[in-house]
């Protein structure tokens, strides 16, 4: 990976997707490109500076000589916000995915904060941290056995706006109604928010050669994985609403029942681990820290969530 001379010509540098990659190896006629994106993570627009003395030709020259990294493949790490076109041209405010962080969706708030959904891996540790009532403090998911806990991980779309009344209806154009839900294959699965069993895990639409594993899930379909969120609702959204993703998480099989990948991808506990009564202490588990990622379709936007997997080593 290296940085692209952008002080002279324009240069565009495309990739091949992991799948085009696999149509193009394959030799059989099937590649064609159909779709592609943009993106330009590495801009800070925020140097755009109207006051240059020299002139309007120096106003955005700062952005303009960014060194831009070269595209790479790891669809993890490259485009996380994709450039879009609309074609209003008095949009004030575009719309954002934000974490809600309240209720059973809120983040682990421990002392030192981990800042981190934390999913229990196994029996084992569920029972370390199940207090009296069979329930686990804000921000730890059952990953073991997903349908026996409430919290879960939350994300909402709209217009985060105080100047704009929540009770508006967001413009169509704004609106997600698609997402992609990826995760590390190697570490857990989604799981849906309200399920009854926990044999009803989704099925991933792909897992790419980097073990990323991509569900799509869309606001009619009957995974209830997408939701409209009402005006009167508690939200991360402070304007016009758009709508809500909930899912729950399992812990693989290979989390549950070995302490492979925590010793090769993993670290020893830095921090004790409390809910309610029950501490795990620091020396006692192990951890992989990972994320999840949720992008809308239609706007590009994405938001990596902190998961942190937990595993009692006692």
């Amino acid at each position: 990976m290296g940085f692209l001379d952008n002080s002279g010509d324009i240069i565009l540098d495309a990739v091949l997707t992991d799948l085009g990659r696999k149509r193009l190896a394959e030799g059989n006629g099937r590649f064609r490109i159909d779709k592609f994106a943009f993106g330009d993570d590495e801009i800070d627009y925020g140097l755009y500076d109207k006051n240059n003395t020299s002139g309007s030709a120096y106003y955005d020259l700062s952005i303009l000589q960014t060194p831009v990294l070269e595209a790479f493949t790891n669809n993890m790490s490259s485009m996380k916000s994709r450039l879009i076109s609309y074609t209003s041209n008095d949009l004030l405010y575009l719309p954002i995915v934000a974490l809600k962080n309240s209720g059973d969706s809120a983040i682990y708030g421990g002392t030192p904060a981990i800042n981190s959904h934390l999913v229990l891996v196994d029996e084992q540790t569920v029972n370390a941290l199940t207090n009296n009532s069979n329930a686990l403090a804000q921000g730890i998911l059952n990953g073991y056995q997903p349908t026996k806990g409430i919290n879960l991980v939350a994300t909402d779309q709209g217009l985060n706006t105080s100047e704009l009344s929540p009770d508006e209806v967001i413009d169509p154009s704004l609106l997600e109604t698609q997402y992609f839900v990826q995760i590390d294959n190697r570490l857990g699965s989604i799981q849906p928010s309200l399920g009854e069993s926990d044999s009803e895990a989704f099925t991933p639409t792909s897992i790419d050669d980097d073990n990323i594993a991509t569900y799509i899930f869309t606001a009619d379909d009957e995974s209830g994985v997408v939701t409209e969120i009402a005006p009167s609702a508690a939200s991360a959204i402070v304007g016009p609403r758009g709508t809500r993703v909930s899912f729950k998480l399992a812990s693989s099989l290979d989390l549950k029942t070995n302490t492979f990948l925590f010793t090769q991808i993993g670290s020893i506990g830095t921090v004790a681990v409390t809910s309610g009564t029950k501490t795990l202490a620091a020396a006692n588990h192990r951890f992989i820290d990972s994320t999840v990622r949720v992008t809308g379709v239609s706007t590009g936007y994405s938001l990596d969530i902190p998961v942190r997997f937990i595993k009692d080593i006692s």
